[in-house]
């Protein structure tokens, strides 16, 4: 019988919040919840470490939510720390179930079994992206125009080094939509948009777009926002209501450039 982790009362991997909007943006939060599974206790860490962003995108379900509200669309997030499992990593790399994250060091990963990691693919990995595949699913069956847009939040200092970057736009083979986007944020006063940084999008760093966003030829794009700006009420409402007000005309000027036929064109 394969080794079991999540008992029946705790709570569930994945959580859809406004299933049935009308949006063609798919939100989607790899790193949302900092729930530790309770079998893990806290993986030997303090409790003051799993409230830090090692253990979760501080900030980013709290946005996600307003913006999903803003937008109509839906938004699927993942409910347990990302030091669980990185639900944004494939399961067969290392920081995937890291035994350090950033100067911190993760007792209660190291040494894994087999059947351990198993059970953490198994009840938290899987059901997530199972129901983000489910949810293009019905969007293709539908012939329903989707945008992939997955939600993060960075660090403003990460191993002693301070970011300038208010946020970043993330993308790795196709830039099409993501650099619709960006120069929209660009445009925006006072504010540092990063190109690519603080982050690269990678097959061997990422999940969530290379598979669900590039696999599919959907267009999509991974928006970073800093912590510090959006770790309260205020910062997630004002950041949404930026991405609220941009994200429709990225998405008409991406659709604008694309000749019929052309949907699966790459640069």
């Amino acid at each position: 019988m394969a080794q079991k982790l999540l008992a029946a009362d705790e709570p569930a991997a994945v959580t859809t919040y406004n299933e049935h909007g009308s949006s063609p943006f798919l939100l989607v939060a790899d790193h949302a919840g900092n729930i530790m599974p309770r079998a893990l206790g806290r993986l030997g860490i303090d409790a003051a470490e799993c409230e830090r962003h090692i253990a979760w995108d501080i900030g980013i379900v709290g946005l996600a939510r307003v913006l999903a509200d803003a937008l109509d669309a839906a938004l699927i997030q993942q409910n347990y720390s990302r030091l669980a499992i990185d639900c944004n990593r494939p399961p067969e790399v290392a920081a995937s179930i890291p035994e350090i994250s950033e100067l911190t060091p993760i007792p209660g990963n190291a040494g894994l079994s087999e059947a351990s990691r198993a059970a953490r693919v198994r009840e938290i990995f899987t059901p997530y992206h199972e129901r983000i595949a489910a949810e293009l699913d019905r969007r293709q069956q539908a012939c329903r125009a989707t945008v992939l847009v997955a939600l993060h939040s960075f660090t403003p200092v990460f191993k002693g080094v301070a970011r300038p970057w208010h946020a970043g736009i993330m993308y790795n083979r196709d830039p099409r939509f993501a650099r619709q986007l960006l120069a929209l944020l660009q445009q925006e006063p006072g504010l540092i948009v990063g190109d690519k940084e603080p982050y690269l999008v990678s097959d061997t760093s990422d999940y969530t777009i290379p598979v669900h966003g590039e696999r599919r030829r959907l267009p999509h794009v991974l928006i970073e926002i800093r912590q510090d700006l959006i770790a309260d009420e205020t910062g997630q409402h004002a950041w949404a209501r930026i991405l609220a007000r941009l994200l429709p005309p990225a998405f008409a000027a991406f659709a604008a450039d694309e000749p019929p036929g052309h949907a699966d064109r790459r640069e």
